[in-house]
């Protein structure tokens, strides 16, 4: 049976800040594109992938969308193309909307098909706001010695051209922008010449403080779609690993705080105060492909902020059109658990953590090496880094008859390692003592006792040493 996992590209795949869109009978995926072990965001070009909106379950590759040096004075390619959005025009062709870091400007192509390539069509032109600074998202000023929440109240005085979402209904156009405030206007129908006021759309930290939004004020990643009659502004919060929304009853608002659609630590779910998985930046939105809902997000990937993979949820939009947070999951685009039976690569897990897993970001690295994380060698994706208390976890698996889990591992480890039904390792299904000695991948044999129905997954590490994992199999005997 065919079956589709988190991430649901191929591992060796780094697409994050997924805009999903549905063009004919096709689900396209926008996004930046992230390098395996990278050092910086968005090293590559754009990508394009799509799936029949009718099996999400065969994604395919469309090929390079757009390349940095196609910019006017990016020929060097010193330039990186951050988070873009698409729509189909008026006019039936589809513009790209992007921003080359450094540089302030919004930049536009255009292609007759949804997948491109895209050729370069021209750079947005705004109307003037005499309240804000233009200014831009510079590199050097993140290294500053200042606390972050002084860089903040130095951001919020400028008007970054910075991750744009648009939006069209009725002929007419929006464009989104903004870091650590939130900006919109409508363009005409050249698709790069703002008319009208340009508007604040959601508060920024300081502008949230007493008011609903704070907590979960603007930082980035401005997305806009319409269910019902209700416009939804998805937004990066100011806690960076949580997609929130906004609810209003135009495109332009006003908009009233609804919640968090989704934390990539599931932090905030059912109370959770600390992250189940090497948490950091999101960006993404929802989309409806056939009769569902879904959210897209990503995932970190090296321990690092840098090397980052697109997942995907099924969400509820409830009749109030309130959006309760969705879980990580393993399962994603699925549809149900996976199947308790083969094997699968153990880079799938939702849940990869130790006994004292960070509870702020770090971007920069450092602390996020020190943990279990995926990690991509060669063509080879597995965890590396577990250890004594580590604790890797997958939801969900859907079990019938399973009697043994094959697990496939390298390192120096001497310890146990657990299997259980539950995060809180008390329903234990099997159990095995590790000797693992070897560079070189080895099977380690596990019988397990199984309840038939849908299971999360845990394994639980006790001992000394460190571990690599990298598949996980499930036989009846």
């Amino acid at each position: 049976m065919e079956q589709i996992y988190n991430p649901y590209l191929p591992l060796t795949e780094y697409v994050p800040d997924g805009e999903p869109h549905v063009f004919g009978d096709r689900v396209y995926l926008y996004g930046s594109h992230d390098r395996a072990g990278g050092t910086e965001y968005c090293e590559e070009d754009y990508v394009v992938w799509s799936a029949p909106t009718d099996n999400l379950r065969d994604w395919r590759f469309e090929g390079v969308s757009f390349r940095k040096n196609q910019h006017p004075g990016n020929e060097d390619g010193q330039h990186k193309l951050y988070a873009p959005d698409c729509i189909k025009g008026p006019d039936g062709r589809y513009y790209l909307y992007y921003a080359p870091d450094g540089l302030n400007t919004i930049g536009v192509a255009i292609s007759d098909v949804p997948q491109g390539p895209f050729e370069y069509y021209g750079e947005v032109k705004l109307p003037e706001n005499p309240d804000v600074q233009k200014g831009f998202l510079d590199a050097r000023e993140e290294k500053q010695p200042e606390t972050p929440e002084e860089w903040i109240r130095k951001m919020e005085q400028k008007m970054n051209l910075f991750d744009p979402g648009v939006y069209t209904e009725d002929g007419r156009v929006w464009l989104y922008f903004g870091f650590t405030r939130s900006f919109a206007v409508e363009l005409m129908p050249d698709m790069l010449t703002g008319i009208g006021e340009l508007k604040e759309m959601v508060p920024g930290r300081s502008a949230a403080k007493g008011t609903p939004f704070e907590g979960h004020a603007f930082f980035e990643a401005s997305s806009m779609r319409k269910i019902g009659a209700l416009y939804y502004f998805i937004y990066s919060s100011e806690k960076s690993h949580e997609l929130c929304y906004a609810t209003g009853p135009s495109p332009m608002g006003p908009f009233s705080y609804g919640g968090t659609i989704i934390s990539n630590g599931d932090i905030g779910l059912d109370g959770r105060q600390k992250p189940v998985t090497q948490f950091g930046n999101t960006h993404g939105s929802i989309e409806k492909i056939g009769e569902a809902y879904y959210v897209f997000y990503h995932r970190q990937t090296h321990g690092t902020e840098y090397s980052r993979q697109g997942c995907a949820e099924p969400i509820e939009i409830r009749e109030d059109g309130s959006i309760p947070q969705a879980a990580v999951t393993s399962c994603g685009l699925n549809g149900s658990g996976l199947i308790a039976s083969g094997s699968y690569p153990a880079a799938i897990a939702c849940h990869i953590a130790d006994r004292s897993m960070p509870e702020r970001i770090h971007y920069q690295g450092g602390e996020m090496k020190e943990k279990p994380h995926v990690v991509q060698q060669q063509n080879q994706v597995f965890i590396t880094g577990i250890r004594n208390r580590s604790k890797i976890g997958f939801k969900y698996f859907r079990f019938l008859d399973a009697d043994l889990l094959a697990l496939e591992f390298r390192g120096s480890f001497f310890g146990k390692v657990t299997i259980a039904f539950d995060e809180t390792g008390k329903d234990v299904i099997g159990e095995c003592e590790l000797q693992v000695d070897n560079s070189e991948w080895e099977m380690e044999l596990i019988p397990i006792t199984v309840r038939p129905g849908q299971h999360p997954l845990y394994l639980y590490f006790r001992g000394d040493g460190l571990l690599d994992f990298k598949t996980l199999a499930f036989f009846s005997t």
